[in-house]
C-alpha cells in the first residue's frame, strides 16, 4: 500500500487566526487522502514561555479546532495537528487527528517538557495507535510529540502494537540544543523499528529538529530547509515496513511493560 504525506513547516505564534491561515495554506497543497502534518501547538500557538495560556481565548480556540475539522472534511485529507487544549479543568499538550469522515482523535503528550510541567500542564498516560483509512486499506500510525523523541521505548511499544508509521509533531527551537542530535534521533527511531517517520517542526531561525521523512532503513527521503516556512509532499510504499529487527530482540533478557492508566479519558 502506498501513502502520501504533506508536511507543513509553519510558525506557531500566539495568534490563532494567523495559525489558521497558515494551516489552510498547507492543506491547499495537499491531495485527497494525504496525511497532512502540522507542528506541535500549530492551532493554539506555542512557545517556551507558556504564560499566554492565562489569557488565550478558549472560545476562539474551540472554534478554530472545529474549522480545522471542517477543512479536513472539505479537502478529504487526514490532518495531524498540534494544539494546547483545555479539557477537564486543565491544559494538555495534544496531537489531534482530523479525518475526512469528521470528528477528531486526541493523543495527550506523556513526557512533558520542563516548561510544560512548570505551567501545570497535565500529562497523558496512554500510548494508543491510530487507524487511518486509506483508499487501499487501513494505515496504523503511532503519534509522538516533541521531547518524546528521547524515549525510544515509547516508539518501540507503538511499533509492537501495530504502527506502520510514526507521525511526529514538534516545536523544537532552542539555541542550547546540540546541532544534529534530534535529526539523528529521528533516523534512529525509523531504523531501529523499521517504520516510516513523518516529522514536522515549526519554522523558526533557531530550529534544531528537521521536518523530514525517513524510511524504515533510515534513509532521509525528503527534508525541508531549517528556519523558514515551507511544505513538502512524499509518497511511500508500506511494503518497506518490517519486523525483522524487532523479531530478533532478546525479550527473554529485556522486555518492555506497558502500564496505561485505565482511568484516563481517551
Amino acid at each position: 500500500m502506498r501513502i502520501s504525506a504533506t508536511i507543513g513547516q509553519i510558525p506557531t505564534p500566539w495568534d490563532i487566526s494567523t495559525n489558521l491561515a497558515s494551516i489552510e495554506a498547507v492543506v491547499a497543497e495537499s491531495e485527497p487522502d494525504d496525511l497532512v502534518l502540522l507542528p506541535e501547538g500549530a492551532i493554539s500557538g506555542y512557545a517556551p514561555d507558556l504564560s499566554p495560556l492565562a489569557t488565550l481565548d478558549q472560545a476562539h480556540l474551540a472554534d478554530a479546532i472545529e474549522r480545522v475539522a471542517e477543512l479536513a472534511r472539505r479537502r478529504r485529507v487526514h490532518i495531524f495537528c498540534g494544539s494546547l487544549l483545555p479539557e477537564q479543568g486543565g491544559w494538555w499538550n495534544v496531537a489531534l487527528h482530523f479525518p475526512p469522515s469528521g470528528g477528531r482523535w486526541v493523543y495527550r503528550k506523556i513526557n512533558l517538557a520542563v516548561n510544560e510541567r512548570a505551567a501545570a500542564l497535565r500529562a497523558g498516560t496512554e500510548l494508543p495507535t491510530r487507524q487511518v483509512r486509506q483508499p487501499d486499506g487501513e494505515l496504523a500510525v503511532g503519534v509522538q510529540l516533541c521531547r518524546e523523541i528521547r524515549y525510544p521505548e515509547q516508539w518501540q511499544h507503538l511499533a509492537r502494537s501495530g504502527a506502520q508509521a510514526f507521525v511526529y509533531l514538534t516545536n523544537a527551537a532552542s539555541p542550547e540544543a546540540t546541532p544534529g542530535v534530534w535529526r539523528s534521533h529521528l533516523i534512529s527511531r525509523a531504523a531501529e523499528n523499521q517504520r516510516f517517520v513523518f516529522a514536522v517542526n515549526l519554522a523558526d531561525p533557531r530550529q534544531h529538529c528537521p521536518s523530514m521523512v525517513v524510511s524504515p532503513r533510515g534513509d532521509v527521503l525528503a527534508e525541508l530547509p531549517p528556519g523558514q516556512a515551507g511544505t513538502l509532499r512524499v509518497t511511500v510504499d508500506l511494503a518497506e515496513v518490517s519486523d525483522w529487527t524487532l523479531d530478533q530482540q532478546r525479550r527473554d533478557v529485556v522486555d518492555l511493560r506497558y502500564r496505561p492508566d485505565v482511568h484516563d479519558h481517551a
